[in-house]
């Protein structure tokens, strides 16, 4: 087998992610015959918009489409207010829900995608940097994914990997003695860009490096095996995201 390189920035990473799931048929699927909520997040932003795209909505700006942000720049006080979680019921965009309003009434059949902030790469797991004193938007996901069966797809880029195990991090992070945010196990499997170079082209995508300066901070690089029409692919979908503007507010 072939293998070539590539190198994602964390914008182009998180824009792979949406192309990928934008054309994943079972999501698709429930977008059309079920419901679909897209939890709002950076990282969301960019599937937001593209699996809003692929059922002919067109006039998601994505501005205000989080809560919480680490951010080396203050949130500007101007932005319009977040119309809500994107949730798609039966092809159709309902706007101004968020995910508390609508997860009690989610059953199986529906997906969550939601993002985070810890993924550990070797096992899928994903948590989640928790700020609200009530769990904020996990509490009613927990409930809908553990009490009713609905299935949950947490969208991260590699660049937010950690050294699990991340229920002992999770741990650490909640210990009655510790500060700071807490840090929740999101329930679902992570959705990163190798998954996306995977279900794409075909090829199986290893993450070999990582790091760079002037923009390139975050970069990550893969070492991408597979026959060459999947190499091809996986050259044209580089091509595709490595334009990718940095997420501005």
């Amino acid at each position: 087998m072939k293998s070539i390189q590539i190198g994602l920035t964390p914008a182009a990473g998180k824009q792979l992610i949406a192309l990928a799931l934008a054309q994943n048929e079972h999501l698709l699927n429930a977008a059309r015959e079920h419901t679909v909520v897209i939890v709002a997040g950076t990282t969301n932003t960019y599937v937001a918009k593209a699996m809003l795209e692929a059922i002919g909505e067109e006039c998601f700006t994505g501005k205000h489409f989080f809560r919480g942000v680490t951010s080396g720049k203050a949130v500007p006080s101007d932005l319009p207010d977040m119309d809500g979680d994107v949730v798609i019921e039966k092809g159709r965009w309902i706007h101004g829900k968020i995910v508390q309003e609508i997860a009690p009434e989610l059953k199986a059949g529906d997906i969550i995608l939601k993002g985070a902030n810890a993924v550990d790469l070797k096992t899928g797991e994903a948590a989640v940097l928790i700020g609200h004193p009530e769990g904020g938007t996990l509490t009613g996901i927990f409930a809908a994914a553990i009490g009713r069966r609905v299935e949950v797809i947490v969208p991260v880029g590699v660049e937010k990997r950690v050294d699990g195990p991340v229920s002992q991090l999770c741990s650490l992070c909640n210990d009655p003695q510790a500060s700071g945010t807490r840090l929740a196990m999101a329930p679902g499997k992570a959705y990163t860009e190798i998954d996306a170079i995977r279900e794409l082209t075909g090829a199986q995508a290893t993450l070999i490096a990582a790091g760079g300066i002037c923009g390139y901070e975050g970069m990550a690089w893969f070492q991408c095996t597979g026959t060459e029409e999947q190499l091809e692919k996986v050259r044209k979908i580089v091509h595709q995201v490595k334009d990718t503007p940095a997420y501005q507010f």
